[in-house]
């Protein structure tokens, strides 16, 4: 199984990034999708949920508004994009994939955002 995270970067305040997570290894349609992020000496927050057919969406209210999740079956792709962002939206952010039945869940290495003038 593999759960490979990218586009982070450093990104003005204001600024907007997307995110990706390209899975393989597991039927990706049987495995709901979050985002998750973390900064140091805090825990790993969830920030974006969806569903495995991604009928049903849900977006933490820090950044309601802001972000948006998404994913495509076909490509087995998770996105995450992120709009007018904040300095305290910096972190790693780490992609968890769950089985819907099995529970089984696998996680992404990270991507590091910075937001910063």
């Amino acid at each position: 199984v593999s759960v490979v995270e990218s586009g982070g970067g450093l990104v003005e305040p204001g600024g907007s990034l997307t995110l990706s997570c390209k899975v393989s290894g597991v039927p990706f349609d049987e495995y709901h999708a979050s985002w998750h992020r973390q900064t140091p000496g805090k825990e790993r927050e969830l920030v974006a949920f969806i569903t495995g057919d991604g009928n049903n969406a849900r977006i933490v209210d820090s950044v309601k508004g802001r972000f948006l999740i998404s994913r495509d079956n076909v490509r087995d792709l998770v996105s995450l994009e992120m709009n007018s962002l904040k300095p305290e939206d910096t972190a790693v952010y780490y992609c968890r994939m769950q089985g819907m039945s099995s529970k089984v869940e696998f996680w992404g290495q990270g991507t590091q955002v910075t937001v910063s003038s």
